[in-house]
């Protein structure tokens, strides 16, 4: 969760804690890998192909500070064995500090270390940046870049990424206890006798017995099969009720996010895959985004039968799977007009924030320069040093697969997005919101224009889920004058409540905080 207010001096803090942090994108590291065995990649070869979770005993040092009995093991799927089919010993790992000590932890308190090698990827910009952008609007992982050396032999230049474990579940949600599901299929499996036919981790009902879903999903808690029967059969039958058991808006964040970036290697795109769902202790699921090296069009397919073109991914529609019921957190969610009046909000917010304003050619420039000279020297790269520099702006082949340059898709896809029907429709206007503490109430006061109705949610903990009342121009409930455009409500004063604001009108919707629910103004 982000706040809205912050005082300088928590700012100041933040920044100091950062640039200390394992997962600083302005600090490129050094992490030192030390096997007592001579042919230890053939022993992780051999545990990578046997599919099973075994890992080989070894030693890390990072920023001077040695760590032993960690276990490691190689990660990934294409990332691993296209790269392993062409002899290159830059391949992705797993490295996790607490396979033997189970209280050892890395510097910040982590847990594992997930180094990718960039596959697909030349510009090297696709992870850590996407990754920062949706970490503006959704509990989304960190990443940035480090140098591994194995057995003192420097295998190149790493995308590193948080995990979601418990340090991620408990800073984001404020519990690490809950169902947790990485939507991942088994690529072997099939459905199975008696169920119905699953898509993936696409959240269709499948029937009632947990079986039918252990091909689709990965159980990464202790249990959950029954909430997971219980939100997708929700959702498929109804969709109503589906507030109580799904963060809807998370969820609507993450869909919009998909679009604007053109992610299709997720929940959007062919595959249906690269997302977790976590029950916090409200007994909602949230959505958490993962594995981004293929955003900005870096997968191209929507479906089975085609390759998208650029011109397609510059064009593709705000409303993407709309109709497709094998993709209900899309179709069932967007058949409710508030919901799509919110998604809409969303993407019109990650597209003002991000692309509109150009920033996001700006940071991608930045964060080339700040490793230039480390993909430069990166002997082991996938990719040379020329296509690096083309593919942020130009179309480059990786192997045999043609990226599209970031620049590329995004100038084109941010004029068509600006233009598009949906996002013209103008919203209400909230020019400003402020509240006042009277006794044991809070007045919470709007200036707002064009709008049908509108609401103010609110809560007195972190994680809570927000009450929604209706914030009115009536002159009562703190409304000094009926019909001045200055709308008011009174809630309840806390010793910590939060809160934003949400219009409404026949064609659109808007909020305040833009970022809202994950960012909240705050009354202390």
């Amino acid at each position: 969760m982000r706040k809205f207010l912050f005082t300088l001096v928590l700012l100041s803090f933040s920044i100091v804690f950062y640039a200390q942090d394992l997962y600083d994108l302005g600090v490129v590291k050094d992490i030192r890998l030390t096997f007592k065995q001579d042919n230890w990649a053939a022993i992780l070869d051999h545990y990578k192909e046997d599919g099973k979770d075994k890992r080989l005993k070894a030693t890390v040092i990072i920023d001077g500070v040695k760590y032993d009995s960690v276990g490691v093991r190689h990660k990934g799927n294409s990332s691993y064995f296209n790269v392993r089919k062409t002899g290159s010993s830059k391949l992705p790992f797993n490295i996790k500090v607490n396979h033997v000590k189970k209280g050892q932890r890395f510097p910040g308190g982590y847990t594992s270390l997930k180094l990718s090698n960039v596959f697909r990827d030349p510009s090297f910009l696709r992870e850590a940046m996407a990754y920062e952008i949706a970490g503006k609007y959704m509990p989304a992982p960190r990443a940035n870049f480090v140098r591994l050396y194995v057995n003192d032999q420097l295998l190149g230049l790493y995308n590193s990424t948080e995990s979601v474990d418990e340090k991620f579940l408990e800073e984001n949600f404020g519990t690490d206890k809950g169902t947790l599901i990485k939507c991942d299929p088994n690529w072997h499996g099939k459905t199975k006798k008696g169920c119905m036919k699953g898509h993936n981790g696409s959240l269709n009902y499948l029937g009632q017995d947990s079986v039918c879903y252990f091909d689709f999903y990965e159980m990464k808690s202790d249990h959950g099969w029954n909430d997971l029967i219980k939100l997708v059969r929700t959702l498929e039958t109804e969709p109503k009720d589906i507030e109580k058991i799904l963060n809807v808006d998370r969820a609507l964040w993450m869909l919009a996010f998909n679009n604007v970036l053109v992610n299709l290697d997720s929940y959007t795109g062919r595959l249906c895959h690269n997302f977790y769902i976590f029950k916090d202790a409200e007994g909602r699921f949230n959505t958490i985004p993962w594995d981004m090296n293929m955003n900005f069009g870096g997968f191209r397919f929507l479906d089975d039968r085609t390759v998208l073109t650029v011109e397609k991914m510059q064009r593709m529609s705000v409303i993407t799977n709309y109709k497709n019921i094998t993709r209900p957190l899309i179709s069932k969610l967007l058949e409710n007009s508030m919901y799509r009046k919110i998604y809409i909000a969303h993407i019109r917010t990650i597209l003002n924030e991000n692309f509109s304003n150009g920033d996001y050619e700006k940071r991608a420039k930045a964060i080339q320069a700040s490793i230039d000279f480390y993909v430069k020297n990166d002997t082991n790269k996938l990719y040379t040093y020329e296509k690096f520099k083309q593919n942020l702006t130009t179309t480059t082949k990786a192997g045999k697969t043609q990226i599209v340059g970031v620049t590329e898709l995004m100038s084109a896809r941010t004029q068509y997005l600006e233009a598009h029907p949906l996002l013209k429709k103008t919203p209400p206007k909230i020019s400003y919101v402020k509240h006042k503490v009277w006794d044991d109430d809070t007045v919470i006061t709007a200036k707002i224009d064009g709008v049908r109705k509108a609401f103010v949610y609110y809560r007195d903990k972190g994680f809570g889920i927000f009450t929604r009342v209706a914030i009115e121009d009536k002159g009562s409930n703190g409304d000094s004058e009926a019909g001045d455009g200055i709308y008011s409500v009174i809630i309840p004063k806390t010793s910590k409540t939060e809160y934003y604001v949400m219009a409404l009108n026949k064609d659109a919707a808007m909020f305040y905080p833009a970022r809202a629910a994950f960012e909240v103004i705050e009354i202390k």
